[in-house]
């Protein structure tokens, strides 16, 4: 009788650690299926928000490249209306100033604007002290403005010899990456970060400010700044320019351009003897765009910047435009 108790009591033991085996196997089963599960509900929400970020992204995108679109058409309509003495309300020309325009499309809003190359300095022709006003004026340290006007003096000059505060051959060679100075005309405004002393944030700007390439350019190959077009922070790099005379040339072509010496001279009077060499009221067929494209109730913007040169009418068989520059996105200070 205590043997087949005894073997009852054993039997009973087996079973019951069996049971706890598979308990525990159920567990770590229903563990692993949890996991599984939560993992699989996390790569299914993470792609349908890549998804839905990249939708509104491409809407945005192609927000953005329609107002680049209605951009080129005001141009055209600009090179006809232009000349007008009487507006129609909805049919104003559009002003080549960098002037902001706003508009809606689908359920998305553009915020467009168009400069005129020629309101810029053009850094193969314009001279020192224009460019060095301009990087003093948006916050470079007069040293540092010196180091980099007379290198990229020294860059695009076909000699060896170096300016007071410029650079050559031998100052790049010595770089950890070495490279010799181009001695020959800038072909692009992305090639000043090869210039001693231009940094990304001197060249594109930050949040705080903008960068000195909102305002040269290397397409008109004058030396003159056209003040029709300049913005502020280029009239200012003016020799002789004040704030008043800077925001009085602004307010005056707001109304009418200012399209004639006579009018000029009214707007800067007595200085204009001295700025006479250094600005122009004609324009160029090359216009910088910059488009950007939101979408109602989201945050963010996707931004394009274009140089667009439209055909001369020396050539009515050209096409009517073409991009020489198209960036995107691309972050643009308002």
């Amino acid at each position: 009788m205590n043997s087949l108790q005894k073997n009852s009591d054993a039997m009973i033991k087996r079973i019951s650690s069996q049971k706890g085996v598979a308990l525990l196997m159920v567990l770590w089963v229903l563990t692993i299926l949890l996991v599984i599960v939560f993992s699989f509900s996390f790569m299914t929400r993470t792609e349908m928000l890549s998804t839905a970020s990249f939708r509104g992204g491409l809407e945005k995108n192609f927000i953005a490249e329609g107002a680049m679109e209605r951009a080129i058409m005001e141009l055209f309509y600009r090179n006809v209306y232009k000349n007008q003495t009487i507006e129609l309300e909805g049919r104003e020309v559009w002003q080549v100033d960098g002037t902001p325009y706003t508009g809606q499309l689908g359920n998305g809003t553009y915020t467009v604007s168009i400069i005129d190359e020629s309101g810029k300095v053009d850094i193969n022709a314009a001279s020192d002290v224009v460019l060095k006003n301009l990087l003093v004026n948006i916050g470079v340290p007069e040293e540092e403005a010196d180091t980099i006007v007379d290198s990229m003096m020294d860059w695009k000059d076909p000699d060896d010899l170096h300016r007071l505060h410029g650079a050559e051959n031998d100052y790049y060679m010595s770089l950890q990456n070495p490279y010799k100075a181009k001695n020959a005309r800038f072909d692009s405004l992305e090639e000043l970060l090869l210039v001693k002393g231009v940094t990304a944030d001197i060249l594109y700007g930050s949040k705080e400010r903008k960068g000195i390439i909102d305002f040269l350019t290397v397409y008109t190959k004058k030396n003159k700044i056209n003040i029709n077009a300049a913005p502020k922070e280029v009239l200012m790099a003016i020799p002789g320019m004040t704030t008043e005379l800077a925001d009085g040339i602004i307010s005056s072509r707001q109304t009418k351009e200012t399209t004639g010496g006579t009018n000029v001279q009214g707007v800067l009077g007595e200085n204009y003897s001295l700025m006479s060499r250094y600005i122009t009221t004609g324009g160029s067929n090359v216009f910088s765009i910059d488009a950007i494209g939101r979408k109602e109730n989201e945050k963010g913007a996707y931004a394009i910047r274009a140089t667009v040169v439209l055909a001369s009418t020396t050539f009515p068989d050209a096409l009517p435009y073409k991009f020489v520059y198209y960036k995107k996105p691309v972050t643009i200070t308002q």
